[in-house]
């Protein structure tokens, strides 16, 4: 017994030698956003060679760049093959891209009784879909490459429901589309962890509110209600990237990272 356990010691990995990236091939769908930024940061600075797939612009520091409309499920299909090809094979896929509270869309950031359906379905073609729509495109070469991860983006709304009264005397709004579309995002963890393992792992990061400029009076208030006293920063999820992307998690699969500063603990 003491033999074995010395063997094991003697055979465990570093923690540098666990998060290590180098040479795996990542995706991240909505990579130029804000959030999706930060993750190929994470991803990059631990040596992994980064392709983003976007509406927008290249990003910074990436090797590969895909420009697409994610709610267009045969574009991101066809996205994720511009991909593999790129880079030779797909070891991590990373979905941040989304629809959120300050988009600007006809329906969409408004009181509930002037929200509309077409507004609902685009939310959830890029939120939800667009995630489906990429792993199953990317499935095989994810379990070919032996280390296979997929982190989706959910929500602490895909967890609770909306407190309103932190938006009184702004005019920022909360959808209905959008915690609908991250609940779902979480559900779709759950079944993609069961269905695609052993070869891959299926995890999501919720964050909190992050700063970025909002009323006074929203951030005085959203800081009141957290323990941690602050909104999140871009920063606070690149561990949490880090953490899920690499074989620090080997053994963690269809679970739900929340940073949220201890928001959804009340």
């Amino acid at each position: 017994m003491t033999t074995i356990r010395a063997m094991a010691d003697a055979a465990a990995r570093s923690l540098l030698e666990l998060g290590d990236l180098d040479g795996r091939r990542a995706l991240v769908a909505g990579g130029a956003g804000h959030i999706g930024r930060v993750a190929c940061e994470a991803l990059s600075e631990l040596g992994a060679r980064v392709a983003v797939v976007d509406l927008a612009g290249p990003a910074k520091g990436v090797e590969l760049a895909v420009e697409c409309d994610l709610a267009d499920a045969a574009a991101a299909h066809d996205a994720l093959g511009h991909v593999v090809e790129g880079l030779g094979g797909l070891d991590i896929l990373v979905h941040c891209a989304a629809l959120v509270g300050s988009s600007e869309l006809e329906g969409w950031a408004e009181p509930f009784e002037r929200q509309t359906v077409e507004a609902w379905q685009r939310a959830l073609d890029v939120n939800l879909t667009s995630a489906f729509v990429l792993v199953h495109a990317g499935r095989e070469e994810l379990a070919r490459s032996g280390s296979g991860a997929v982190i989706l983006f959910g929500s602490t709304y895909g967890l609770v429901g909306p407190d309103f009264s932190l938006y009184d005397g702004t005019a920022m709004a909360n959808p209905t589309a959008y915690g609908a579309s991250k609940g779902g995002v979480l559900q779709l963890v759950r079944y993609l962890a069961t269905t695609l393992a052993p070869a891959v792992r299926v995890n999501a990061i919720s964050p909190g509110g992050v700063e970025r400029g909002q009323p006074e009076q929203f951030q005085e208030r959203y800081r009141a209600r957290t323990p941690l006293r602050r909104m999140a920063r871009e920063e606070d999820l690149k561990g949490a990237v880090a953490y899920l992307a690499s074989d620090l998690s080997a053994y963690v699969t269809g679970h739900n990272l929340v940073v949220d500063g201890g928001w959804t603990v009340w």
